[in-house]
């Protein structure tokens, strides 16, 4: 009876030692959480998911939508408001799906229409990275959107319409670097979450992908071929050093780009920056550029005396300023863009040079909001959108005045 006694407690120790074990082999990798770092840097979670820079990922930050504001969630450890108690399985069926783990549904404002997108090897990565993160007791707060967005059971719907679940497919025509551009900006980077127009509902217009949108007062603008406010100007070695630097020969990140170029793109691998350019500069415009009507010559010359007093000396009478330090405006395909409201926030807020470890010199642009009426405002927007060979719609007083009662 000792025997079988001593025998059982030896085979129980010993599958203890087997269980213990296995747990400590199912622990994630130093290799992959610094690879789960990399995905989540790559797609800017903590753009999103960080409101107290000492809480990261504790979610809390308020986005506004045309439909409400929704509160990013807390992506920490924590088991109680965080994610500590999800299985892998509910992590993937979230980020892929937009399934919560009690069954309901996420708004789009998460981006998993574009996270389905992603492996599950990925999926399970950033899992790994986020497990090591301090857990934070913040307690997500509920959405206040208009009626009847509030009820969760309409996603059913729109999921329906407007959702499409699966993988990446890579082809096979193309190169490495191609595919894995398509499948960062597709999917894991969701560029078209902001550089998409939007249809009523807010589901992407998918014959018009990444032809620009307007984005909390700012606009997003074409990532496509377009010739005078796409990328069509721009090489390969300029959308790389742009989303590496901030900055390049062409033009400077403002407003949010510039956030998310500081929190994501400048921290990517050069491979991977590479690739988002390679595929950028394969798409074809997605849409016609707008026919612009020639400027009136009275609204030019306001501008241009407007210019003169004020802009001259950063940007030179011939508008090439000093690019990386003050950029050109010739050819400036944000400045062209059919939807003047980056312009003229930039104006009238004033702006400040991104700075990255690859550009870390500042410059800085004045506010002039109280120094220009709204219709000093809209003469200096169309003499510089529509001079030195650009072409750009008649921004009016009207459009200057809302976009003063829009600050963000």
């Amino acid at each position: 009876m000792r025997t079988i006694l001593a025998g059982s407690a030896l085979a129980g120790l010993a599958l203890c030692s087997a269980v213990g074990g296995a747990a400590r082999a199912a622990e994630p990798s130093p290799e992959l959480i610094a690879y789960g770092k990399m995905l989540v840097e790559a797609g800017n979670c903590a753009g999103c998911h960080t409101a107290d820079p000492a809480k990261p990922f504790a979610g809390g930050k308020r986005i506004d939508t045309p439909f409400g504001a929704i509160y990013a969630p807390n992506l920490t450890p924590d088991r109680d408001f965080g994610i500590g108690a999800w299985t892998d399985a509910d992590f993937t069926r979230a980020l892929r799906y937009g399934l919560a783990p009690d069954g309901s549904n996420y708004y789009p404002a998460f981006p998993y229409p574009y996270f389905t997108r992603m492996t599950k090897d990925d999926t399970l990565a950033i899992r790994a990275y986020l497990g090591t993160l301090a857990p934070v007791a913040n307690r997500n707060k509920p959405p206040e959107l208009r009626w009847p967005f509030g009820y969760r059971g309409l996603m059913r719907v729109w999921n329906y319409l407007y959702f499409k679940p699966g993988l990446f497919e890579p082809d096979q025509s193309q190169s490495a670097a191609w595919n894995r551009g398509g499948y960062l900006v597709t999917g894991l980077g969701h560029c078209g979450a902001c550089h998409t127009p939007k249809n009523y509902f807010g589901a992407d217009k998918q014959a018009q992908a990444l032809s620009g949108n307007e984005v909390g007062g700012w606009y997003a603008p074409r990532l496509d071929g377009a010739a005078r406010t796409g990328l069509k100007s721009w090489s390969a070695d300029d959308i790389t050093e742009y989303l590496q630097s901030g900055r390049n020969a062409k033009s400077h990140a403002g407003g949010p780009m510039a956030e998310v170029i500081v929190n994501s793109t400048s921290k990517m691998s050069d491979a991977d920056v590479r690739a988002i350019a390679v595929y950028l500069k394969s798409l074809p415009p997605a849409r016609r550029e707008t026919i612009v009507t020639p400027a009136d010559i009275a609204e030019m010359k306001a501008g241009q005396a407007v210019y003169a007093k004020l802009c001259v000396a950063c940007h030179e009478a011939d508008g090439t300023g000093s690019p990386r330090i003050y950029p050109p405006l010739p050819g400036n395909a944000l400045l062209q863009s059919v939807n003047p409201s980056s312009t003229l926030r930039i104006i009238l807020d004033g702006a400040h040079t991104v700075t990255t470890p690859r550009a870390p010199n500042t410059a800085e642009m004045p506010a002039y909001a109280k120094q220009l009426s709204d219709d000093e405002i809209a003469a200096v927007t169309n003499y510089i959108r529509n001079s030195w060979g650009n072409a750009g719609p008649m921004v009016t007083s009207a459009q200057v005045a809302k976009a003063r009662k829009e600050e963000p």
